[in-house]
């Protein structure tokens, strides 16, 4: 078999309509792979699936859909993954629902990179967009890739700060990866499809659908180490990011905030329950046991003049925005620097925001 033939078998099973993942992992696990699946015989597939299940797999006409999505994936940087190829994301295969197969525009490599998720609320306040990027630019500074939903708020923040510093990026959509929601995260979509990927696991054409993106973010977690949560308000859905992380095994990370804030209960409901309290990026590094690994220029160039800063900072403690005012620097630049410098013993976090220089720096 071809591997053109290949990937429509996966197709033509998991383009049917009422056959879902649970019903699609247990033919694979009975017959092996699907053109298996599809030999079988009416009998021997009732016996797994059941009478009704069975007729539908085999009754379906989805010819065309499987003929759409086969010249889809021969684009550019497009991809259909299957649980059969290599290139399968190995973390999602530890997680109890992996779907059958990925449709990835981007970088495919990417995938099987270590990662942390970044989530928090659509409606975020000023300070939680600063904290989103800020964190996600240093972390992606120390190798990891950053991944998220692509949703207003917290998520687009978190993806453009691993985008500032020459970062790596993935987002997981609830739609078709044929469409770009929300609309006006059509630039930062762009962006992300030619240097990071975005991955959904629903077919080609699947609208905005609200049962969708919970489904999705099984998947955010999933093929991350850990996720931390910047903001979010009591039914936000990046509890439920959250609570999938914990029963898969992730670490969980959230940033606490005001008590008067609404947008930060859901964080401290979080701490409440067990998750780390994050009051640095180091905070993150350490709980993952991550050495840091620099991997672009823009590290490089910060760290190389470590001196100049601290000289700027003193030795009372300052904050970022102060900090920011004195040297002329983004907070984006300044939270990368003040990592490292943290990690070489010179620069202390203090609650609050604030960090401090070390006597013996």
């Amino acid at each position: 078999m071809t591997a053109s033939e290949s990937l429509s078998a996966w197709l033509r099973l998991t383009l049917v309509p009422g056959i879902g993942g649970e019903r699609q992992r247990k033919l694979l696990a009975a017959f092996g792979l699907p053109d298996a699946v599809f030999s079988a015989g009416r009998s021997a597939l009732r016996g797994i699936i059941g009478d009704k299940a069975a007729d539908l797999l085999l009754d379906t006409d989805n010819e065309s859909l499987v003929e759409l999505a086969c010249a889809w994936s021969t684009g550019q940087d497009q991809h259909i993954v299957t649980l059969a190829d290599p290139e399968y994301p190995q973390a999602l295969l530890e997680i109890p629902d992996p779907p059958t197969l990925l449709y990835v525009r981007g970088r495919l490599e990417l995938l099987n990179r270590p990662s942390l998720a970044i989530v928090g609320s659509r409606n975020p306040t000023p300070q939680g967009e600063q904290n989103a990027k800020s964190f996600a630019s240093a972390f992606s500074e120390a190798g990891l890739v950053i991944t998220s939903g692509m949703a207003l708020g917290i998520d687009a923040e978190a993806h453009r700060g691993a985008l500032s510093v020459l970062g790596d990026t993935v987002a997981f959509i609830g739609t078709g990866i044929d469409r770009i929601y929300p609309a006006r995260n059509r630039e930062l979509a762009l962006e992300i499809g030619v240097k990071g990927a975005i991955v959904s696991e629903f077919p080609l054409g699947t609208p905005v659908a609200a049962a969708n993106f919970p489904r999705r973010n099984r998947l955010i977690s999933g093929i991350a180490r850990g996720v931390l949560v910047v903001e979010a308000a009591m039914e936000s859905g990046s509890l439920i990011t959250a609570r999938l992380a914990g029963e898969q095994g992730r670490e969980v990370f959230a940033i606490p905030g005001s008590i008067h804030s609404p947008q930060s209960r859901g964080c401290h409901k979080l701490i409440k329950q067990g998750a780390k309290l994050v009051e640095s990026v180091q905070d993150v590094l350490e709980e993952l046991r991550w050495n840091i690994s620099v991997k672009h220029g823009q590290a490089s160039n910060a760290h190389s003049e470590p001196n100049g800063l601290l000289s700027m900072m003193g030795f009372d403690p300052c904050g970022l925005d102060e900090l920011a005012t004195r040297s002329g620097l983004t907070a984006d630049s300044l939270s990368v620097m003040l990592l490292h410098l943290e990690l070489d013993g010179r620069v202390a976090s203090l609650p609050g925001g604030r960090y401090q220089q070390l006597p013996d720096a």
